[in-house]
């Protein structure tokens, strides 16, 4: 076998390799927001609300989340009806509608951020810090080449920034649901076995 067909094999093992990983960790997810009654679409709204300081416009949702506004804003309207949002318009622009999370998204929201917290931190504990931090980093330059070839001449350097930003609120955040290798300790609510 030649240099360059090791090579692309290589790419197309890693390549089904992430794509499994991401089959997986979907499929982790569905059983970890299920138990709290939650979709892990409807969860990805409300930790990114809860994440941005809410209120969040649904642009700001859709950016955070990589997703096109018109599927956030279908997914928030579905939201809505099961009562776990509400929506309310900005005073000086009507145009702008701000979602908040109902005391029912808020309610299921906490124990489903520590039991999801939980079943990463198992999962990855398998690495050293280290390994970890790298792979981090591997999966994000990944994450720009593809924002690249989805968007010719986006401005990677602003990508990068905008993730240091919203990275200097993880401290907090961690903080606010109590997020450390203890937290298996403080779970609150019950939840079944993995």
């Amino acid at each position: 076998m030649t240099a360059s067909s090791k090579s692309v094999e290589l790419n197309l093992r890693l390549w089904r390799r992430l794509y499994q990983t991401y089959t997986l960790l979907k499929v982790c997810e569905d059983q970890i927001f299920e138990e709290f009654g939650l979709t892990t679409e409807q969860y990805a709204v409300l930790v990114t609300i809860d994440y941005l300081g809410g209120p969040a416009r649904v642009t700001d949702i859709a950016q955070w989340l990589e997703r096109s506004t018109n599927s956030i804003s279908m997914l928030v309207d579905r939201m809505v009806k099961a009562g776990l949002v509400k929506r309310t318009r900005d005073r000086k622009d009507r145009r702008v509608v701000f979602v908040t999370a109902s005391s029912k998204g808020e309610k299921a929201l906490k124990p489903a951020n520590v039991a999801s917290f939980e079943v990463v931190s198992k999962i990855l504990s398998a690495l050293p810090y280290e390994e970890r931090y790298t792979l981090f980093n591997l999966l994000g330059t990944v994450k720009h080449e593809i924002l690249e070839y989805l968007n010719p001449g986006v401005d990677i350097k602003e990508v990068k920034r905008i993730e240091l930003e919203h990275a200097a609120n993880m401290e907090s955040w961690i903080n606010k649901y109590g997020l450390t290798s203890g937290s298996e300790a403080k779970r609150q609510g019950g939840r079944k076995k993995l």
